[in-house]
């Protein structure tokens, strides 16, 4: 594919719009002899006379009249093609989030996102490890590992887990002593595949922030996600460390108990994270906006 020089298509295409050299000169924010010269390179590489030109006055000859056409739809589209791939489609945006965070915290939220801003169409895309913050991916990110340099970060929340159980379960344990009764119930732990912990790490930590070890014989089920482990604290089939981001007002009220003891910090902080190419798309700034509101909300509740 053999193409003309860009610049001096700019600069024709420019001219042949505004019917002005000085004008198409400060549209570009260059000199007016610059234009001048680039629309010469222009004409010589294509072998023909783009304006016809008589003293001060000049009108594009029937060769540029065509040539503009052309050239002006296909540089618009060329502009409306790299501003998607910069900004996205207005009013459209894509949401790249863990799985987890998505079911338990965002969608059902989502109703309240929509009644404040209608004209955002907001596509969730759903992650079980950590996402590549590309444009082919997604427009935004919710992740643990922010990008380094190119990139907006928007602190959200610091995760904490906390032991919870079943309202059956709990009625069973409440009126006995802590920590000693949950040796005797199973505990739920979650091993990532993708993860160096090893299987139950996440109840040693727990018990080493607590200040005491976890007995050898306490009996302990294994999930590949807290999503699993959460349903099963739900049907009373032991007790889970949940992040109270993946509880929702429901789960408070009919599914779980927290159970009365210390929390965990995982060492983990949640980013909502954007291109800065993206830094100027209202969509975006909105929806950030919004969820760090929701992050707040959540934290004083």
């Amino acid at each position: 594919m053999k193409l003309p020089p860009l610049r001096a298509l700019q600069c024709f295409e420019a001219v042949a719009r505004m019917n002005s050299f000085s004008k198409a000169a400060e549209y570009l924010n260059v000199t007016q002899s610059a234009v001048s010269h680039q629309v010469r390179v222009l004409e010589e590489y294509l072998g023909e006379s783009m304006f016809s030109r008589q003293g001060r006055v000049f009108s594009l000859t029937e060769v540029g009249e065509r040539y503009f056409e052309e050239v002006s739809s296909s540089l618009a589209n060329l502009s409306n093609a790299s501003q998607l791939i910069r900004h996205g489609k207005s009013g459209n945006i894509r949401l790249a989030l863990y799985s987890s965070l998505a079911v338990k915290w965002l969608i059902p939220r989502l109703a309240d996102f929509r009644k404040q801003y209608p004209e955002i169409d907001l596509t969730l895309n759903m992650v079980a490890e950590e996402p590549d913050c590309n444009d082919q991916v997604a427009d935004c990110f919710i992740t643990v590992n922010p990008p380094k340099r190119n990139f907006v970060n928007h602190f959200l929340y610091t995760e904490k887990l906390y032991p919870v159980c079943g309202k059956k379960l709990w009625q069973q344990i409440r009126d006995k002593p802590l920590p000693e009764t949950l040796w005797q119930q199973p505990l739920l732990s979650v091993k990532y595949s993708d993860s160096n912990e090893h299987l139950g790490e996440d109840w040693l930590r727990w018990c080493k922030r607590g200040g005491f070890e976890l007995p050898e014989e306490v009996k302990t089920s294994h999930f590949s996600h807290v999503l699993l482990a959460a349903e099963a604290a739900r049907y009373d089939l032991g007790i889970a460390l949940i992040d109270n981001y993946l509880m929702t007002d429901q789960d408070r009220q009919h599914n779980f108990v927290r159970i009365p003891m210390h929390e965990l910090l995982t060492g983990d902080d949640f980013y909502f994270v954007y291109k800065n190419t993206r830094a100027k798309q209202t969509d975006i700034v909105k929806l950030g906006n919004w969820l760090k509101q929701q992050c707040f909300e959540q934290e004083s509740s």
